[in-house]
């Protein structure tokens, strides 16, 4: 099951942690695997099938959710907003990386959605970073 995971997290590009306790996403991986969620929230925009709301689609061995919702959001269930918000939050992420540096922890929160019940962190690592060594006992698990 484990195996599984690591290729999950590596196809994506970026490890994600849903902490429900610090109200946040975390999303942990080089500039050019965190350069892979606003990819993928683009990627989601420009289907025509997510135009509805309620619409959704899962990423990641954890099930990362985009949705499309009326109003723009992140909460214990997913990261929503309409289309156009949801495209604006691919910009945002990529502005905020053009300027990251190995170490910084970026959060995302009023620019996306006034009030949001959760932030999006990123945590920016080295290029090359592995994503799935950034899950709790990966070193147990491979070693």
């Amino acid at each position: 099951m484990f195996d599984q995971y690591i290729k999950e997290w590596r196809e994506l590009g970026f490890y994600c942690d849903h902490d429900t306790k610090n109200r946040a996403y975390r999303l942990v991986g080089s500039r050019s695997g965190l350069h892979r969620f606003s990819d993928l929230l683009r990627a989601y925009v420009a289907d025509s099938k997510n135009e509805m709301k309620s619409e959704h689609e899962h990423y990641g061995p954890y099930g990362l959710e985009l949705m499309t919702w009326p109003e723009a959001g992140m909460d214990d269930h997913a990261i929503f907003g309409p289309l156009h918000k949801l495209a604006e939050l691919a910009v945002i992420v990529d502005r905020k990386l053009a300027t990251a540096k190995e170490g910084d922890r970026i959060a995302i929160r009023d620019e996306f959605a006034r009030d949001c019940e959760f932030s999006l962190i990123l945590d920016v690592r080295e290029e090359g970073f592995d994503p799935p060594s950034a899950e709790e006992g990966f070193d147990q698990a491979v070693g």
